[in-house]
């Protein structure tokens, strides 16, 4: 299996490469990644300038990493047209620093770029967990994903080798479909495992606050954005699961 992996925290993300180096188990793993944050790009692309591709040696004989100045869905396209010798078989994105579950995910680059790869006909998985730089967090995110990452990797990559999900449960890897894994920010003994077919919360929306930092010269003002916690989402959504302390799975669809 050809492996594509992309992300929008950039080529230095902690996510991206451990994403990188589970998925060495299932293939040939290739990674472009921004060569920085591009955070809510959505699937933008560059077209005002030349994009540069540099080679990454991440020490590791089984990944082929480059950095690239572009956006995470430039990175896919020059990745499985260009980049890689053969197109890839499937495609990733991730692991994102933060959810994207319910409205995050038309605002996020990690899943704009799944998207793109899906409208381009691959099959696709983006990954994301609670932030790992959230003073709150105390790392529980980073944890379950070490926790649970192989399984549901293992579900959907290889399903006749992991007997603990049914076929009616997970979700099967179809070109042109982008499952939407997410993984909960809680004490890992809180974990309660894996919901499987979770719908994107789309009436949850994405909330935030602006703040003023500055009074500029000519009677300008710099802003801050900062986020809003969400506390209610509808049963059987990617948001509930996450609240009650489950990785979520579902497939979900660029408008919806």
């Amino acid at each position: 299996m050809k492996i594509l992996i992309t992300n929008d925290d950039g080529i230095e993300a902690s996510g991206l490469r451990r994403l990188a180096e589970a998925s060495t188990e299932y293939g040939e793993v290739w990674v472009v990644a921004p060569d920085g944050q591009r955070s809510a790009a959505s699937h933008s692309l560059t077209i005002d300038k030349p994009l540069d591709v540099y080679p990454v040696d991440w020490g590791n004989p089984k990944i082929h990493a480059f950095s690239c100045t572009g956006l995470p869905s430039d990175c896919f396209r020059l990745g499985c047209k260009y980049v890689m010798p053969e197109e890839p078989d499937v495609v990733f994105s991730g692991i994102n620093n933060g959810f994207n579950a319910g409205c995050d995910i038309q605002y996020s680059a990690t899943v704009g770029a799944a998207f793109d790869a899906a409208m381009c006909g691959y099959p696709v998985i983006a990954f994301s967990e609670g932030f790992l730089n959230d003073p709150r967090s105390n790392g529980h995110g980073r944890k379950i994903t070490e926790e649970y990452l192989p399984v549901v990797m293992k579900a959907i990559l290889a399903p006749e080798n992991s007997g603990a999900f049914s076929k009616e449960e997970r979700p099967v890897l179809t070109p042109g479909q982008v499952i939407n894994v997410n993984f909960p920010d809680c004490p890992i003994e809180d974990c309660k495992g894996v919901l499987w077919n979770c719908k994107a919360s789309m009436n949850t929306p994405y909330v935030d606050t602006y703040t003023v930092d500055e009074e500029l010269p000519g009677g300008g003002k710099r802003y801050s954005i900062h986020w809003v916690d969400r506390d209610h989402a509808d049963e059987g959504t990617d948001l509930r699961a996450l609240l009650d302390n489950y990785v979520s799975v579902g497939i979900v669809n660029n408008i919806s």
